[in-house]
């Protein structure tokens, strides 16, 4: 069973079951990467490279040569095709990349302003195109970033170095950035014959070996050639063929590029590229989920603040409803003295001046309680407005710290820039809003609001049972004890019994019916203020959280996101990964 995928061939190639297999499964993981990463986002230039890396499965293979400027690149490549196709100079004579392909007749065409495609009928291009790039050094930046984007295209990397300036620190960078591609690298020290001795171009080999391996983590194929003495020798002059040691590199391309090397190279050329922007994204996300922590500790600190906020209001709470309940029990011992002192025998001609007790029960049990009780509440109200906008300063602060923090730390932009762009956005509305509730907290208003339900609660409370107290029940013990006669002189056995039984029974009774009322009058408010108190430190902490929302629903979705992202990108990249080697392996 055999498919019929071109492969990028000139001429129709036939796969075998097992390529064909391969190929299959490729496409597959490439589409799904893809997919992932327009939906994270990630920069226009990394999705269109990992396009054109799947394009290039159906077009010719692509030998790409690099190097920095008058390393003899274009001259190189004129030797290979045996012709004299580019130009050469030793000044930058590349400024575009110039594709050579196959065809009948020598023609130029200008594909983009960035590309021309030179048409050659040299045999050589009937299997693969060559690729000549402008210089990789930073004499013309434009090159560079041109030969940059183009090589992630390419299937194999002929790396030209000059062997009087072999390995330069340009060529060590961009050596770097084809590594991370992924690529194969095969690298020529041209211009071997200005060495003088064998000693000379052994020690140029052994240096190029040794840093290229530190570099790639491999030893690359390194090859020695003149490609002046190359071209010289095809035209003409083969007496200077072996001397240009081009021979043992046409061999190794000839032996690489057979039909089973071709396919091999053409089916991980887009793994490599794949593999690459896999790993960089997973970066891109394990970035983001650390930059995420301090979002989650943020949130975590707040929310810690908040409880503990709410716990030690609780606690002053309870401290200054102490206050109050103290004002009440102060006028509850205040009333037992004055019955004691005011309920007995000696007293009794008192007792029935009505107008006289009432006025010194007010005098000197109730005093100045409800004012007392009012100014405690007015503090209480005061202490929990600026208890509330200490708070909304301390969230507002905190956000603004962890802003500072972040901005240090965020380096790069590959394809984060939305990430950070929203992030940013909302912890900036997050601040912004924390801080307008700060700058216009009136502390009047704010009060007057709290105060308007509690004091009108209070005072009403208040009103009633202090006036409940108002010797209602006294009064009407003397009204029913026998009272003085006309003449207002009281008998003997009615004294005895005031003296005896019915005083100390109806302060008894008085006491009782005090302590009551003011045990109810104190449970009510220290309920009224106690529920005032609930509800405004509840719509404290609601406001709050209700800021800050937005920008916590924010990192939790990136969470999940971030984790479905990762999850993915590591799905692909070890399916990638594992094909890879199936094909470094494949004997089909």
């Amino acid at each position: 069973m055999t498919g019929s995928h071109n492969l990028g061939y000139g001429r129709m190639r036939i796969l075998s079951e097992k390529q064909e297999d391969l190929l299959s499964e490729e496409r597959k993981w490439l589409s799904h990467l893809e997919l992932i990463l327009v939906q994270f986002g990630s920069t226009q230039e990394d999705q269109v490279t990992l396009r054109q890396s799947i394009e290039q499965l159906d077009d010719l293979f692509l030998l790409v040569v690099v190097g920095e400027f008058n390393s003899g690149k274009s001259a190189f490549i004129n030797a290979l095709i045996g012709q004299k196709v580019l130009e050469e100079g030793v000044t930058p004579t590349t400024t575009k990349i110039n594709l050579l392909r196959h065809g009948e007749s020598e023609q130029q065409i200008a594909a983009d302003e960035n590309q021309l495609v030179l048409a050659h009928p040299a045999v050589i291009l009937d299997e693969i195109s060559i690729v000549d790039t402008p210089g990789t050094n930073a004499i013309i930046r434009q090159h560079e970033m041109i030969t940059s984007q183009f090589v992630p295209r390419s299937d194999l990397v002929l790396f030209v170095t000059s062997a009087d300036r072999p390995f330069t620190e340009s060529e060590r960078q961009f050596l770097e950035v084809i590594r991370n591609w992924g690529k194969k690298i095969v690298i020529v020290i041209n211009k071997v014959d200005i060495l003088n001795s064998p000693a000379d171009r052994e020690a140029v080999r052994r240096f190029v070996i040794e840093n290229s391996r530190s570099l790639l983590g491999i030893t690359p194929e390194v090859f020695l050639v003149s490609a002046r003495k190359a071209f010289q020798a095809k035209q003409n002059n083969p007496e200077l063929w072996e001397e240009s040691g081009f021979g043992p590199l046409e061999a190794y391309i000839q032996a690489t590029l057979d039909e089973k090397g071709r396919i091999q190279l053409k089916l991980l050329n887009p793994i490599g590229v794949s593999l690459h922007l896999a790993n960089r994204y997973l970066d891109v996300v394990e970035s983001r989920l650390d930059l995420l922590k301090d979002d989650f500790s943020m949130i975590s600190d707040v929310d810690i603040q908040l409880k503990q906020y709410q716990e030690d209001m609780q606690r002053d709470f309870q401290f200054r409803i102490a206050d109050v309940e103290k004002i009440l029990l102060e006028m509850e011992n205040r009333g037992d003295e004055f019955f004691d002192e005011t309920f007995r025998l000696g007293k009794v001609f008192d007792l029935v001046n009505k107008s006289r007790i009432q006025q010194e029960f007010e005098h000197r049990v109730v005093e100045d309680v409800p004012q007392r009780v009012e100014q405690k509440v007015n503090e209480l109200i005061d202490w929990l407005v600026d208890a509330d906008l200490r708070q909304w300063q301390a969230v507002t602060d905190h956000i603004a710290a962890r802003r500072r923090q972040h901005q240090s730390r965020i380096v790069g932009d590959i394809g984060i820039g939305s990430f950070h762009y929203d992030r940013e956005r909302l912890m900036e509305a997050v601040g912004r809003e924390a801080r307008r509730v700060v700058d216009t907290f009136d502390k009047t208003r704010e009060a007057q609001s709290i105060a308007d339900e509690a004091q009108t609660a209070v005072a009403t409370s208040l009103a009633i049972e202090v006036g409940a107290i108002g010797l209602g029940a006294l009064i009407a013990a003397l009204a029913t004890t026998a009272a003085a006669d006309f003449t207002g002189i009281l008998t003997a056995s009615l004294i005895a019994a005031l003296g005896l039984f019915i005083i100390p029974a109806k302060r008894r009774e008085a006491k009782a019916d005090m302590r009551k009322k003011v045990a109810s009058m104190r449970s009510r408010l220290v309920s009224t203020l106690r529920q005032q108190f609930e509800r405004e430190i509840q719509r404290s902490l609601e406001n709050i959280q209700a800021t800050i929302a937005p920008y916590t629903r924010f990192v939790r979705a990136e969470q999940a996101n971030l984790a479905e992202s990762r999850q993915s990108l590591s799905e692909v990249r070890s399916n990638l990964e594992h094909l890879k080697y199936r094909i470094e392996t494949s004997t089909a």
